[in-house]
């Protein structure tokens, strides 16, 4: 891939009720001490499974430079198979690790609850990132407002909230239209657009399913208001999709990139109850209606291509990573 030779091997479920821990591959675990030796550093995308686990553990055994990145999948947990797992080796890992990689705060605080008392590994915020894109949103003159829900249309992304504050929108800009769009592992989207039905703005809303990444950015640039309400939201790269595009967004105080988002002015950020009932339609409703104001919405558009080229490009992020790997290198070489 881009020049650089990748190995792929199969991947068997050999323990079926443990889920994720249960999944392993004999075939890249035969061949990983060979490829370890010949490593100057390996980074490992760690979960609680039988393939991750054990190439960071040889990793360990063989002195190699290890380098982990969670990715907010090891956390505190009351399950018996994986509390085992951490036994086994989890903690270890955690521990001796030369460098471990987090999103946000919340997930390197969540990472060091599975190691207490022992200390984490030195820890380095590592972001996601988008490339950086010139070319920014023009939205089509003349035609209605359009604000875009783009995720997998679960509940835990809350489209519940985007559909319900629809009303709220309507009421003051009757022409507004409301496009939901992602893959539906359900039967939710349809309780969507029947709750859309309920309230009275059905046809209002459309459902365009899932959309591949070329069709989501024309979208995106086409949209006036980028909704992503989740209640847990950990660093959504759609998120920085928009902003890049200079699409303003509305996001909940959950989420990874909430602060960012708060302090550039690229967008409103709401509260929001998780409860299956919550109605929180209503302050998303008003987020979206400050952003159609023409002076917000100008501020907000203009913001977000200036964060995401401050923090949040591929380039930016690429330099992060290759900086924690020079002071890996750096402090084994003292050491």
């Amino acid at each position: 891939m881009d020049d650089v030779p990748v190995k792929l091997f199969p991947a068997r479920h050999v323990l079926p009720r443990f889920e994720v821990s249960g999944i392993t591959s004999p075939a890249l675990l035969a061949n990983a001490p060979a490829y370890l030796r010949s490593a100057d550093i390996v980074h490992v995308h760690l979960m609680r499974d039988l393939v991750t686990l054990p190439v960071a553990m040889l990793a360990l055994a063989l002195r190699r430079p290890l380098v982990l990145q969670t990715h907010g999948m090891v956390d505190p947990t009351d399950k018996p198979p994986a509390r085992l797992v951490d036994v086994l080796g989890t903690r270890r890992v955690l521990r001796e690790a030369d460098a471990l990689l987090y999103l946000t705060e919340s997930e390197r605080r969540a990472t060091a609850e599975v190691v207490a008392p022992a200390r984490l590994a030195p820890a380095h915020r590592l972001v996601n990132g988008v490339p950086e894109r010139p070319e920014q949103r023009a939205g089509k003159p003349g035609r209605p407002p359009t604000i875009l829900f783009a995720a997998r249309v679960q509940r835990v992304k809350r489209p519940r909230d985007f559909v319900t504050a629809m009303p709220t929108v309507l009421e003051k800009v009757p022409d507004a239209r409301f496009l939901m769009a992602g893959p539906d592992t359900g039967p939710l989207a349809e309780e969507m657009l029947a709750l859309a039905d309920r309230l009275g703005v059905g046809d209002s809303l459309e459902y365009l399913g899932a959309l591949d990444h070329d069709e989501l950015l024309r979208r995106m640039h086409e949209a006036d208001v980028y909704v992503l309400p989740s209640t847990f939201e950990p660093f959504a790269v759609s998120i920085l999709e928009a902003m890049s595009v200079g699409l303003p967004v509305v996001v909940t105080r959950t989420g990874g990139l909430s602060p960012d988002v708060a302090a550039s002015g690229a967008g409103r950020v709401v509260d929001s109850d998780p409860a299956e009932n919550a109605d929180n339609g209503g302050a998303v409703g008003r987020a979206i209606l400050e952003l159609l104001e023409p002076e917000a919405h100008a501020e907000a558009s203009a913001a977000g291509p200036a964060l995401i080229a401050e923090r949040f490009t591929d380039g930016i992020v690429a330099d992060t990573l290759r900086g924690v790997y020079r002071e890996v290198l750096a402090r084994r070489a003292a050491g």
